[in-house]
């Protein structure tokens, strides 16, 4: 009894110190754990408990090359911009070959039908751009813009085959166009993914490859058709959309493709891929979308009308090629410098250089009837280049800066399509006042009206998007979280910095 007695007691003791050694880095954990909490609630501790506070990672920000092999996409581009342009509006010199071809030059009715094919051509370039822009976004840029190039090819070179003018209205004006309209609007996507701080220097490089085109190219198609004729000139000319084909080779995708929200299995896009509804969610795209197509009403009345007004001024005599020439240079020149002064301007307040090309564009419409010197029309001509080149210059960017990176190409491509209304009916329209009043006076007088109403109507998109940012940022700082701090300073494109400086100061005024 007494030894089973001890040996119980020890096996008694012996549970007692098993359990005390197992229960103290218990209860020294548990007091770690509560003087750390004690401490974090007072404000002394210098670190985070990870187990109890997750903190979330945050995917790394995507940094443009701003250069590298992004200058080798720059000059495709260029040449996208060359090639496509370049070829329209030199359509003037195929015009007078295609009505030799055809019938005579002196057939008014030959000539109405042979200046559809023309008008049908640049039409359905930014008539397709909607459809481009959903091709981009499934296909890439790479694929759409070389896969367009080589239905430009196709058209241009079945164009060189035909007999009669009616085969040209499909093979010219709809396969040729639509190609060019699939290899332009990728050149315009694909610079955001290699250039931000440059994005408008290089902007204005690019679409001054079609004034070099446009000044260049005619006299080489009158030299073309002389030589070998209007069928071997357009296939001398599919060399170029060959060449196309090759540049849209070198557009290689940078930026982070979102995350798809495709069901498992499933081999159809979401629809908010094929339709892009976030971009019409930014009220300041709305009025940029619908505030550029009203003014254009009257933006290209000039570029139509100008010869004819010419000749009935000044008589048939007059160098009205100077003109052209006068607007093709400064239009370059306008591109280049603007483009560079653009990258200046921060954030959304770049729409403030369209607005003053649109001001500027719609004064020297009104002027054009008031010169009755030759002289006088240089200078309004050498103006009205300068700040077309700005407006053209300057559109992706603001694209970029409105909607962003990743919403940027239905973001042109529906600006584009839009764009294609005004530009058919404003100088048809023109034509008719000319017609029923006798002179194209009132003609011009009336389109300088629009672009100087869309240019007012342009100036509410900074204060829009101020308005937007403030609002963002009061949200964010109720919540305080990091998250959405970041994710705040990402979609305000760099600007909510500054507005931070100045709604931090109560009597800053926006």
């Amino acid at each position: 009894m007494t030894a089973g007695t001890n040996m119980t007691d020890i096996e008694s003791d012996a549970s007692k110190e098993t359990v005390a050694a197992e229960e103290t880095p218990m209860k020294a954990e548990e007091k770690r754990s509560d003087d750390a909490e004690e401490k974090n609630e007072n404000g002394d501790s210098k670190g985070t408990i990870q187990e109890q506070v997750p903190v979330a990672v945050e995917e790394p920000e995507f940094v443009h090359p701003e250069g590298g092999w992004g200058w080798v996409v720059m000059l495709a581009a260029m040449w996208c911009n060359g090639a496509v342009f370049g070829i329209q509006n030199a359509f003037g010199i195929l015009f007078m070959s295609l009505l030799k071809e055809f019938g005579s030059p002196t057939d008014d009715d030959l000539r109405f039908k042979t200046a559809w094919v023309g008008s049908l051509s640049m039409g359905m370039i930014f008539f397709c751009s909607p459809i481009v822009s959903v091709f981009t976004d499934l296909l890439g840029c790479r694929v759409t813009a070389v896969g367009g190039a080589a239905v430009g090819l196709v058209g241009l070179l079945a164009s060189s085959f035909v007999t009669s003018l009616g085969p040209m209205y499909f093979t010219y004006g709809i396969v040729f166009a639509t190609g060019c309209s699939f290899a332009y609007q990728p050149s315009l996507v694909i610079l955001g993914h290699y250039f931000k701080k440059r994005l408008g220097l290089v902007n204005g490089i690019v679409t001054a490859g079609s004034s070099a085109f446009t000044v260049t190219l005619p006299f080489l198609l009158s030299g073309l058709l002389e030589k070998v004729g209007l069928q071997n000139t357009m296939r001398l000319l599919s060399i170029l959309m060959f060449i196309l084909m090759l540049a849209g080779l070198t557009y290689t995708p940078l930026l982070p493709k979102p995350v798809s929200s495709n069901k498992p299995g499933s081999r159809c896009p979401p629809m908010s891929k094929v339709f892009n509804v976030n971009i019409w969610k930014s009220l300041g795209y709305r009025i940029w979308a619908f505030g550029i197509p009203a003014a254009l009403y009257g933006y290209f009345v000039p570029y139509v009308h100008l010869m004819k007004h010419v000749e009935e001024r000044f008589g048939e005599d007059a160098n009205k090629e100077v003109l052209l020439m006068c607007i093709g240079v400064t239009s370059g020149v306008g591109r280049l410098i603007f483009g560079r002064v653009a990258d200046y301007v921060q954030g959304v307040n770049k729409v403030y250089l369209q607005v003053s090309s649109f001001i500027v564009i719609g004064v020297m419409s009104m002027m054009i009837p008031l010169c009755h010197v030759f002289g006088g029309l240089i200078a309004v001509c050498l103006l009205m280049g300068l700040f077309d080149g700005c407006f053209i210059c300057i559109m992706a960017p603001i694209a970029f800066e409105l909607v962003g990176s990743q919403n940027v190409s239905q973001a042109i491509g529906f600006l584009l399509g839009m764009m294609s209304v005004p530009m058919t009916v404003g100088p048809p329209i023109a034509g008719f006042l000319r017609d029923r009043l006798g002179s194209y006076d009132v003609a011009f007088y009336l389109a300088g009206i629009p672009p100087i109403v869309g240019g007012a109507v342009l100036c509410l998109i900074p204060w829009v998007e101020a308005r937007r940012i403030r609002r963002e940022q009061e949200e964010a700082a109720k919540d305080g979280t990091q998250e959405q701090m970041l994710e705040f300073k990402r979609n305000s494109g760099g600007q909510g910095d500054a507005l931070a400086v100045k709604t931090a100061t109560p009597e800053s005024v926006i």
